[in-house]
């Protein structure tokens, strides 16, 4: 009978057998792959998980574009539906929502008249005088944001401006932004960027309104034709009014306005 020592010579004979040791190489060999990646991840992702430990505020930029960017979204959707006037003083009422007339006559057989010449002009002024509270508020929080981290900071207000332009809507706010506490950082203006090609639906509005001055109607057919990816709808009212609604098929983006001419008398002629 063999004794226990030689019984512990053979299990470890067992456990050192060739096969055994290159597994357990292999394990070694992932620990340390695990390692070094972490070791890796840790280096790249320093700076951002430094910022989140220490509750690091967004730079400027970054903070400016997630503080306004959706208050232009909201506005510029509230005002497309309306015709381009948050509070129409002129309109026409369909599914319950007031539109502005942008074209009108109240006459029978008359041509209408185009009542807002300037009509992207006036919707950046628009936009611009909605969120302007909204303005104030984000350049005030990011200002108190980086006194609380210890740095000093000069804010001095500036010119502010929205602009329709293709396949965005920018804001520019001229605001003289200064940060000092170990170096000094300096910010001059701030743009936001806001995904929207209401530039593009309101350049087609201004061709319908022309027509609609010129002829008295218009045929939607043709734009549609030139954009296959814009839908132009065509709603008539009782009193005559047209009501176009045009609409980007990609992202849904909508502009709707009204027009009122060349109606027709009430006895069917002119």
């Amino acid at each position: 009978m063999r004794n226990s020592s030689t019984r512990d010579f053979a299990c470890l004979s067992c456990i050192l057998t060739p096969r055994n040791r290159s597994g357990q190489v292999t394990i070694f060999i992932i620990i340390g792959i695990i390692i070094v990646s972490l070791g890796v991840l840790i280096y790249s992702f320093y700076p951002q998980i430094k910022s989140a430990l220490s509750g690091e505020a967004k730079n400027p930029p970054d903070y400016i574009q997630s503080c306004i960017e959706d208050e232009i979204k909201d506005a510029a959707e509230e005002l497309s539906i309306h015709g381009g006037d948050f509070n129409p003083e002129f309109y026409s009422t369909f599914n319950n929502i007031q539109i502005k007339n942008l074209c009108y006559t109240a006459l029978y057989c008359d041509l209408c008249k185009i009542q807002q010449p300037q009509l992207q002009s006036h919707i950046e002024k628009e936009i611009l005088t909605k969120i302007d509270d909204k303005i104030t508020s984000c350049f005030a929080s990011l200002e108190s944001s980086y006194k609380k981290k210890g740095y000093t900071v000069s804010l001095k207000p500036g010119e502010k401006q929205i602009s329709l332009l293709p396949s965005r809507i920018e804001g520019t706010f001229n605001y003289s932004l200064t940060l000092t506490k170990e170096d000094t950082q300096k910010y001059d203006s701030f743009t936001v960027i806001v995904n929207n090609n209401l530039y593009e639906l309101v350049t087609i509005a201004k061709n319908i309104l022309d027509w609609e001055a010129s002829l008295g109607n218009s045929d939607v057919r043709v734009y549609m034709t030139l954009y296959p990816n814009i839908k132009i709808e065509k709603k008539l009212l009782s009193d005559g009014t047209k009501i176009y609604i045009i609409t980007d098929r990609n992202s849904g983006n909508k502009f709707e306005f009204a027009s009122r001419s060349l109606v027709l008398s009430p006895a069917g002629y002119c």
